[in-house]
């Protein structure tokens, strides 16, 4: 398995670049740097799928237009989703594409790596960043492979949510089986009233069989 160069740029990002959305808790910060991270490793790994020289050179000299131009094209995609402002989420973007490709650029450099090296270091990163980010994130930057790979979380009932949805659930099917019983026993209203009339057949028909016997 490939080095996780996923969550290694995010804790470098978070302690190195302090500066980067300070004005965030450090929960909304995290996230976003993740975010984007991811956004922008994903961007780097469909670049490279179409022109590997290309991207390579780009790890090897670092060009501030390539990297404004890479910023700019993920923060106008209809697909992104980011709730950062657009100007603050194009600068960012910017700042983390940057600081992932210096740190290529340096791993490039020390570690003896060629073209076909960080090629299978890239294609490495696409296992660890399955399940990392939203859908979003993988349309913007083309990544589609890994759409639908995050876990939805389902929100856990508390103990007393559950008991309570329980009891009502119980106290439901008591107040149903009431109205059944009702209905099962109650004594429909025209039967009230035809009981008298059947009672006085019945007695003339008696009265009458005993004339017969007897007549």
């Amino acid at each position: 398995m490939a080095f996780d160069l996923v969550q290694y740029f995010v804790e470098q990002i978070e302690t190195q670049k302090p500066e980067l959305l300070k004005e965030y808790t450090k929960e909304e910060r995290r996230k976003y740097i993740c975010e984007i991270n991811a956004l922008t490793l994903g961007k780097l790994i469909t670049e490279w799928r179409h022109n590997p020289q290309k991207i390579y050179n780009e790890i090897k000299h670092p060009d501030e237009l390539y990297i404004l131009e890479i910023a700019r094209h993920l923060t106008t995609q209809v697909e992104n989703k980011s709730a950062l402002p657009r100007p603050q989420l194009e600068q960012v973007t910017s700042e983390i594409f940057h600081f992932q490709l210096n740190e290529l650029k340096q791993l490039n450099d020390t570690g003896n790596h060629n073209l076909n090296s960080i090629q299978e270091l890239l294609k490495g990163q696409i296992e660890h960043l399955s399940g990392q980010a939203d859908d979003w994130i993988w349309t913007t930057n083309k990544l589609i492979e890994l759409k639908g790979s995050k876990p939805i979380v389902q929100e856990e009932l508390s103990l007393e949510a559950s008991m309570k949805e329980f009891n009502q659930m119980v106290s439901q099917n008591q107040q149903h089986q009431d109205v059944e019983d009702v209905i099962l026993v109650e004594t429909p209203t025209w039967a009230k009233i035809v009981e008298p009339i059947v009672a006085i057949a019945i007695l003339w028909m008696l009265i009458a069989a005993v004339m017969r016997v007897f007549g």
